[in-house]
């Protein structure tokens, strides 16, 4: 199976085993949860990692091995069984430690979580085996502060996130910090390149509002050539008007550094704009 953000978030969680007993059992139980199908006593998982995970806690005798099932869809990635212990329903109550709270969440990914390419958009989802574990899911979600939707995928409850700030929070949660960092690396690229973008458009649409300036100057510049004379315009007026005509594609800063003496770009501003409303006389 070809590596994915969301396997290699998975390979990592399942190497990393908590090591105080009532976590262990929390990942245990929630593995059981939102791994074995309600009518199997089968868990199954597309990573050999969360297979082997799983026997470890499961606590599986030598004999009892990780079975390979090959699949003829999703790019024929094999599944990896094993038999599930059998489990009362006490063993199963809602953990009341919030790092318990957090291994079954944790258990809840491996089994059955996915975690959307960032370059695709942002995207984590669950999706339980039955309605009775999303019910239970969401309310552990709703317990660390998360809001997460809901909606019904092949009459399957699937519980998801959209917002890369809710994602983080809950990959935090379940300890997979790698994967966050991921995250934000791909965001803070994206707001670059955002930023850069906007900032080309923004220049180019000045260099575009210049040159539309520039180009009406010169036609004023022009019209008072034939109609009024540049020699009878005062100094100041016929030194920028020449400069205008002679410099069509010059920004106003770069025709006041070339005034005698030079001028501001405010100054040669106000005498164009006198030109213009000469021109514009005129014409009247």
């Amino acid at each position: 199976m070809s590596s994915t953000l969301s396997s290699d978030t998975k390979d990592a969680l399942a190497h990393d085993i908590p090591e105080a007993p009532h976590c262990r059992q929390a990942l245990r139980n929630g593995l059981l949860l939102y791994g074995t199908q309600t009518q199997s006593r089968l868990f199954s998982t597309q990573r050999l990692a969360v297979a082997r995970l799983a026997k470890v806690l499961f606590e599986a005798p030598a004999e009892r091995s990780i079975r390979k099932v090959a699949q003829t869809r999703l790019a024929r990635a094999a599944v990896y069984e094993i038999e599930a212990p059998v489990v009362q329903a006490h063993d199963l109550k809602r953990p009341a430690a919030r790092c318990d709270r957090r291994m079954e969440l944790r258990a809840a990914f491996l089994a059955c979580g996915s975690l959307g390419e960032p370059q695709r958009g942002y995207h984590l989802e669950f999706v339980p085996p039955a309605q009775a574990a999303a019910e239970r899911l969401i309310g552990l979600l709703r317990a660390e502060g998360r809001t997460p939707k809901a909606m019904t995928r092949k009459q399957r409850t699937v519980v998801y996130f959209k917002g890369i700030d809710e994602i983080a929070l809950v990959l935090s949660a379940i300890g997979a910090y790698n994967a966050v960092l991921h995250l934000e690396d791909v965001r803070a690229l994206k707001e670059t390149k955002n930023r850069i973008h906007r900032l080309v458009n923004t220049e180019a649409a000045n260099v575009d509002r210049a040159a539309s300036a520039a180009a009406l100057q010169r036609e004023h510049i022009t019209f008072l050539a034939d109609a009024y004379g540049l020699r009878n315009l005062s100094p100041a007026l016929r030194e920028v008007a020449e400069l205008r005509i002679a410099y069509p594609t010059e920004t106003l800063a770069e025709l006041g550094r070339r005034c005698t003496p030079p001028v501001g770009k405010s100054t040669i501003n106000t005498r164009l704009t006198t030109l213009t409303r000469l021109a514009a006389r005129l014409r009247a």
